[in-house]
């Protein structure tokens, strides 16, 4: 620093000066965050980063909030996939009786899990169900190899379908949504993924209603907060990771409107719910004529009036476990009893002949030491 204005300034200037450079210089080196941060819910607004909501009845867009910023779509992946194994079952190349054989890579793969095991075999059926209600990474796995040969050839299938639907703004890396690097969506392209996707297969609506989930005595829970809690809901997929805060994938039908909403990188789930359940509201009083707008309607709607049980399926699944999974549980701790019972056997006699060869062996010592007593006295 050899400008003379510099030299010339204020020594308290001077350290103001520098330590500003060097507060600067330290916030450039930070790295940019993965996702916008969301709002904090003001006038006709919502408080996560993304969401839209649609009238499937009247084809139309109700409201809108950052629809396109690029956000990683989490477990909302799996609609994708499970898209791809209902074509897969439609255009006849198999059926959900299809038997599936799990591979050492699905039953290895992290994150959410259905609980399988390699070598074990399921129905298609079976894995969607698991893949809509466990949010199963494993299942998707085993899906994607199912109906695509390998993984990289199903990511292939996955993303030349979201391109015929219109996903300009998505790639995808992998079929779970496990974080990858790469892979994005946005909740306008996850708005016309799952709108296609109802559109072609309204039966589809079984898997993602499906409260509890039973595989091999492992309970799991559908995570869906709207699930028995708002009149109407029965779908569709939750997501979640760290790059991509919480993301779901909505609908529920009042009277003759079905409503299908998204809503992407809500700091927390029970803000991911209440805005799920704001959103609906006011999508629901236009449809009726009771506003003219979401974002009218959402003003009369303030998110502290809501209190959703984010532990309502859990206890469901505690009743069901501790009920009708009651005789398998006893089942399953007999079975494990009679194989120790037969380890031990095992044990016992494979032990057996080694203590008679002991025996043999101290009986022929104690001859040998009175042959040698009788010949010494000799």
């Amino acid at each position: 620093m050899n400008s003379p204005f510099f030299a010339d300034a204020p020594r308290a200037s001077r350290v103001a000066f520098l330590t500003l450079c060097c507060l600067c210089w330290l916030l450039a080196g930070l790295p940019a965050t993965s996702r916008a941060a969301p709002p904090v819910p003001t006038h006709g607004a919502v408080g996560v980063c993304a969401a839209i909501l649609y009238d499937l009845d009247q084809d139309a867009i109700l409201f809108e909030q950052n629809a396109d910023t690029p956000i990683p779509p989490a477990s909302l992946t799996k609609v994708l996939s499970m898209f791809l194994v209902m074509d897969q079952i439609r255009a006849g190349l198999a059926s959900l009786d299809s038997p599936v054989t799990i591979s050492r890579l699905a039953a290895r793969t992290g994150g959410s899990r259905m609980g399988l095991r390699q070598r074990e075999q399921l129905t298609l059926e079976q894995l969607l169900t698991g893949m809509a209600v466990s949010s199963g990474n494993d299942a998707s796995t085993a899906a994607a190899e199912f109906v695509g040969g390998s993984v990289p050839a199903f990511v292939n299938m996955m993303n030349a379908k979201a391109r015929s639907l219109g996903m300009r703004d998505s790639v995808f890396v992998n079929p779970h949504g496990l974080p990858a690097r790469g892979q994005v969506t946005t909740a306008r392209d996850m708005l016309a993924l799952a709108r296609a996707y109802l559109r072609t297969y309204p039966e589809a609506l079984r898997f993602h209603s499906t409260h509890v989930l039973n595989h091999r005595g492992s309970i799991t829970w559908n995570r869906n907060p709207l699930l028995g809690q708002y009149p109407g809901a029965d779908g569709l997929k939750t997501g979640w990771t760290n790059a991509s805060g919480y993301n779901l994938i909505f609908t529920a039908a009042q009277g003759n409107h079905r409503l299908l909403a998204v809503i992407m990188a809500a700091p927390d789930g029970r803000t991911r719910s209440i805005e799920a359940f704001r959103l609906l509201d006011a999508g629901f009083k236009v449809c009726t004529n009771q506003a003219v707008s979401v974002t009218a309607a959402l003003d009369t709607l303030p998110p502290n009036a809501y209190h959703p049980d984010p532990h309502l399926l859990a206890r469901e699944a505690s009743r069901l476990y501790a009920g009708a999974d009651q005789p398998a549980r006893k089942q399953h701790v007999r079975k494990a009893a009679r194989q120790q019972d037969k380890q031990l056997k095992a044990a016992k006699a494979k032990k057996a002949p080694s203590q008679k060869a002991a025996r043999h062996k101290r009986a022929d010592g104690q001859a040998a030491r009175r042959v040698a007593a009788a010949n010494s006295a000799s």
